[in-house]
Parts: structure tokens; C-alpha cells; sequence
């Protein structure tokens, strides 16, 4: 039966809205706890041979093609050893013009995601959390019944819990009015118990065992790691990652505002919200350790190389964390270019490079942070416009020159060569997506549903 277009767009903002980030391609797939040996051989993220110098000329010029391709504007900051680069284009402000500058702070999203799951592996490595070890054992109250039974600590932090996502009953009526429904949340405090609640209350959409992106299991992994601490979540995280991390930009925001120079930060919503609005002043409670961080894309790049150096877990506990599962079904016989680990994912770009990272997605900002598996070749960059993407009557996805340059900015900052235009990943088209959870090819078959 035909629907219309504004039921559609509402089926493709649903799709979109489930997580606060990007696992990045389309449908999901039963897993296994372990990975097989092709999945270890995909784990190893192995960069591409002949990885060039920082060409700086290309990096500026790829950077300014993301703005002209319609970005607001963009920050990014780009590692090969000791030598760095960092630039910024366009506008923090559209309004007045104001230009961005390259180290902007920025709300992160889904990235604090890495952050968290590096803190419950702190406390496993200390024996006090099991990650093999049902929930409930941890939060009878918080996750009673089979769930507390069955759903374990790795679970939650590989998205295999089954537990559905909190986002969209946490903003009622978001899809019908999503301007209105943010305007009215926007400075509104939530509990994480009560972001549990609804996460678990909400239909699951995939089974038990099954990779499906929930923000609920990032949040119970922040109860997890208060009750097992008797702190703060985020208070134990300031000082046993960030700091020891060395950051000096990342925080856990304590107000709606953000503290250092930062961009207006512009929602869309799949044109929704037209003209795009700033919700760079909300508050963050509804993310909390799921994706409430602020940081730099230089603190970025400092973090994953100090994770993936082996100086913010021991050696098992950041084999742990590797360990992954697939992103993605795949046709019989053709291996995942994606996969996720306990808080990180590692995915192939076009330019055949594997790489080990996270993305974040909030309202008005995305940011995507990979790394080579040494942590010697790094990207960061943020971006102050989401939901920019458009789809037809159908809900097919329309040419999205934007997705296409911010592609060829991250893989050729990566490889050190120009990087095709478009596409994220070896031998497939433009289907992975920043700030959505699946490809628009996925998205056009939920806006079918």
C-alpha cells in the first residue's frame, strides 16, 4: 500500500534517529561472540601499501570541497607520526558569517561511546566487572527477568543485547514536528534510569546475539560502571581516561552551554527543519555516556592513538575490545567491510585501507575519528549541519555531493592519496552515511515498510 510523502520521510527519520551515530552499513546480521578467522584477518586492519606523506595542498583542497559541496562548515585535524596538519572551512555561524576555526571544540556524539567502553574494560581488567557475566547481576533492578539473565556486560558494549534504542520515545512527537519536539526538549534534564526505561520498554528490532546499534546499552554500561565504582560515571571517566589520556579539551558538559570556542551547530532533519536550526545550546542528559561528550578533533586524534598504544588498557583487555562482530548481513560468502568491537569499529574505505574508530551524531553535529590500527595515520573532523540528506516522493535517496566529499576528505587523508569521490567502502557505492545508523539504501527500504 502507497503512503505519503511525509509518512515516508517519517519511516527514513526513524531509521536515521535510532542511534546518536553511524554503524555505518545496511541491515544487521546474527553474530557470534567470537569472530571467525576471516574476521580476525578483517580485524587486523591493515593499512593500504605505499600510505603517502600529509599532503597538505590536497588535504586543504578536499577539505574546502566538503564546504563548497554544501557543509556549513568543518574542522579537521590530520596525523602521520609526528607530523600534523589541521585546517577548518567555512562557516561556525551562518548568520554572521563567522569563520570556523580548526580547534573548535565540538559535541562528539557516539565517539564517547569508545571512552565508556574503555572504562568498563578498566574495571574488568581490575576484576571487578565480568564481561561475560548477565547484567542483572550488576542492575537487578534496572534490568530484571530474562534480560538481566541472558544479556551480558560484552553485549551491551558489542550492540548484541537485542535491547532496543531510548531516542525516539525520549522526544515525542519528533517525528511528526521534529523542530518543535527538539525546541521543547532542548533544555530538558533526563535520568539515565529513565533512558533505560524507555529503551527497554520499546519493541526490539533485532534478536538477541544479533549486531542492532542501541544507545540504551551505553547507557546501562554508565550505571554499570557507577555501581560498580560508586562514582559518577562520568566523573570516573574524567580521570581515569580522559586525563590519563592527557586531554585537555574533552569533557562531560555540566551545562546546555559549551565552554571553549565553538560553531553553531544546525539540525536539519531531512529538511524537516527548514532553515536548518542551532541547537548548539541543549542539554545533553538525554545522550549521557552514550554520546554527551565534547572535545577537539586534535584530542580526538591524541585519545585513539593513545588507546590503540596500548596506555589506556592492558594488552587482554585491548584484544578484548577489538574483538569483533559484523556490522552488516552479507550475501553468502562475501565478508563484512565493517565490524564492531566492545565500543570501536574497524572499516574498510574505498581505498582498501582498514581502520579502527568511531563516529558521533547529536542534533546540529557529526564527527568521525579513524585511526590506522598503530595509531600512527589519524583523521578527525566535525561538521556543523546534519540530516542534510534528501530523498525523493519514494523515499529513494537523492545525489548527495556532501556525503560523496566528506568520504573523499577522510579516505584520502587516511591513504595519502586522492581518494575516489565516492563511496566509503572496497567496491560499493556511496552507502555509508556519518550521522545515520545504515546507508541510504537501507534507509529507502524502511521508508517501503
Amino acid at each position: 500500500m502507497s503512503s505519503s510523502p511525509s509518512a515516508r520521510l517519517a519511516a527514513v527519520a526513524t531509521a536515521a534517529l535510532i542511534t546518536l551515530s553511524v554503524p555505518v552499513l545496511p541491515a544487521q546480521t546474527a553474530v557470534a561472540a567470537q569472530p571467525g578467522p576471516a574476521a580476525a584477518a578483517a580485524s587486523a586492519a591493515v593499512p593500504p601499501a605505499g600510505r603517502g606523506p600529509l599532503d597538505r595542498a590536497a588535504l586543504r583542497g578536499s577539505l574546502d570541497a566538503f564546504h563548497k559541496a554544501g557543509m556549513y562548515g568543518a574542522y579537521s585535524a590530520v596525523r602521520d607520526g609526528s607530523a600534523q596538519w589541521r585546517g577548518a572551512t567555512g562557516f561556525a555561524d551562518i548568520d554572521s558569517r563567522r569563520p570556523m576555526g580548526p580547534n573548535f571544540e565540538h559535541r562528539v556524539g557516539s565517539i564517547t561511546k569508545t571512552f565508556t567502553a574503555v572504562a568498563v574494560l578498566q574495571q574488568a581488567r581490575a576484576g571487578r566487572i565480568d564481561l561475560d557475566a548477565p547484567v542483572g547481576r550488576y542492575l537487578p533492578d534496572l534490568v530484571p527477568g530474562e534480560r538481566g539473565r541472558q544479556v551480558t556486560v560484552r553485549m551491551l558494549l558489542n550492540h548484541t543485547s537485542g535491547i532496543a534504542d531510548y531516542v525516539l520515545p525520549a522526544f515525542p512527537g519528533i517525528l511528526e514536528n521534529p523542530g518543535k519536539a527538539l525546541d521543547e526538549n532542548r533544555l530538558r534534564r533526563i535520568a539515565p534510569e529513565e533512558l533505560v526505561r524507555l529503551g527497554l520498554a520499546a519493541p526490539p528490532v533485532a534478536e538477541r546475539g544479533t549486531h542492532a546499534y542501541s544507545n540504551t546499552n551505553y547507557i546501562l554500561a554508565g550505571l554499570l560502571l557507577e555501581r560498580v565504582t560508586g562514582e559518577k560515571a562520568e566523573a570516573y571517566i574524567t580521570r581515569n581516561v580522559i586525563r590519563k589520556a592527557g586531554l585537555r579539551h574533552t569533557y562531560f558538559p555540566s551545562s546546555p552551554t559549551l565552554k571553549g570556542p565553538h560553531a553553531r551547530m544546525y539540525e536539519s532533519f531531512f529538511g524537516l527543519i527548514d532553515p536548518p536550526r542551532d541547537y548548539s545550546v541543549t542539554d545533553m542528559s538525554w545522550a549521557g555516556t552514550a554520546g554527551a561528550l565534547v572535545s577537539t578533533t586534535s584530542d580526538l586524534n591524541d585519545f585513539y592513538r593513545a588507546l590503540l598504544g596500548g596506555r589506556l588498557l592492558g594488552a587482554a583487555e585491548l584484544r578484548a575490545m577489538k574483538t569483533t562482530v559484523p556490522a552488516y548481513e552479507t550475501p553468502p560468502g562475501e565478508e563484512p567491510r565493517m565490524r564492531y568491537g566492545l565500543g570501536i569499529y574497524t572499516l574498510q574505505m574505498r581505498s582498501g585501507g582498514w581502520y579502527w574508530g568511531h563516529d558521533g551524531g547529536v542534533f546540529g553535529a557529526g564527527t568521525w575519528a579513524l585511526s590506522t590500527e598503530d595509531g600512527r595515520r589519524q583523521v578527525a573532523v566535525g561538521y556543523n549541519l546534519m540530516k542534510y540528506q534528501r530523498f525523493d516522493e519514494q523515499g529513494r535517496p537523492l545525489p548527495d555531493p556532501i556525503t560523496d566529499a566528506l568520504y573523499a576528505h577522510v579516505d584520502g587523508a587516511l591513504a595519502g592519496t586522492p581518494a575516489p569521490a565516492r563511496g566509503a567502502v572496497a567496491g560499493q557505492g556511496a552507502q555509508a552515511v556519518p550521522g545515520l545508523p545504515i546507508g541510504p539504501d537501507a534507509l529507502h527500504q524502511a521508508s517501503l515498510r
